[in-house]
């Protein structure tokens, strides 16, 4: 879970190596002891992982699986109206269940063979250049922890289904992969903080928010639309731009409501051409001066 999705929910570390996870106001599970005593020990179970190790094993709950399986029962069929091929293509490859939460362990293993990613357990804010720069070698930071029951259709932060239902099925496809990885290393070649901000904001038009014209339609790909029940519904009446760098490097966005601007690529050729063109080869000096011209 990347900088911007913490904004709800910072993670404060204790003495005695556990973290408490600091729910805002008007979020869902706020009043609810225990998903907040949840919260913590699972954001606990993260803080301690090391490098190298497994996954923590999370012993979901009844609860907990009932929300994943009707995450995934309501995104079936929209999938099928509003994914493009790409993700399609990825989600069949996985083969995720849909009755029950996955252990991020057991992903790791089916996606070594189509990949080579894996995941990393994340107590919460991952700081931009680490988030990024992990992806490079082919490691993706995620949260465990399943969103509030009473709204399952709706999360105010990023949480399993975002990082499994919606990025697992994309790291399941190479051609989504190369992208990540392309960004990995832009994060880690960049020095400024400006240009890594640019950087991270293309990713969020893009793997995070981006739309594709496919023949029958306007279609998404990135993993925030397509792991959200009620946007993906929502994204086609949104102000629509084409695929334009500079404007996604310098475009505000507000994480606390749909995304009102997104920006579609005529294919998804298009996003590996351009969008890994521009990870691939950008620097300092190129956004700066892509930052001039916007």
């Amino acid at each position: 879970m990347f900088e911007e999705g913490q904004y709800f929910a910072p993670v404060v570390k204790k003495g005695d190596g556990s973290v408490s996870v600091e729910l805002g106001e008007g979020h869902p599970g706020l009043a609810d002891p225990v998903y907040r005593e949840r919260r913590d020990r699972i954001a606990t179970a993260a803080a301690q992982w090391s490098p190298g190790e497994p996954a923590p094993v999370i012993d979901y709950t009844d609860e907990e699986h009932e929300v994943w399986r009707i995450v995934c029962e309501d995104l079936r069929d929209k999938h099928r109206r509003y994914a493009c091929r790409e993700y399609l293509d990825g989600k069949e490859a996985f083969g995720l269940p849909d009755d029950h939460v996955p252990q991020l362990a057991d992903l790791d293993a089916a996606l070594a063979p189509l990949t080579g990613f894996g995941y990393q357990p994340a107590a919460g804010l991952v700081p931009l250049r680490e988030f990024y720069g992990a992806l490079a070698d082919r490691h993706f930071w995620a949260t465990q922890y399943v969103r509030h029951h009473s709204v399952p259709l709706y999360t105010p932060e990023p949480d399993v289904l975002h990082e499994v239902v919606g990025h697992g099925n994309t790291l399941a496809d190479r051609r989504f992969t190369e992208l990540y990885e392309v960004a990995g290393r832009a994060a880690r070649r960049v020095e400024s903080e400006e240009a890594l901000q640019f950087v991270s904001k293309v990713f969020w038009f893009t793997l995070e928010f981006g739309v594709v014209h496919e023949d029958d339609g306007l279609k998404a790909y990135g993993a925030g639309i397509l792991s959200s029940p009620g946007e993906i519904e929502e994204f086609r009446g949104m102000t629509i731009k084409p695929l334009d760098l500079a404007d996604m490097g310098t475009t505000e966005y507000d994480i606390t409501h749909y995304q009102e601007v997104l920006f579609a690529a005529s294919s998804f050729s298009q996003v590996q051409d351009v969008v890994g063109e521009f990870w691939d080869t950008c620097t300092d000096d190129s956004i700066a001066a892509m930052t001039v011209a916007a």
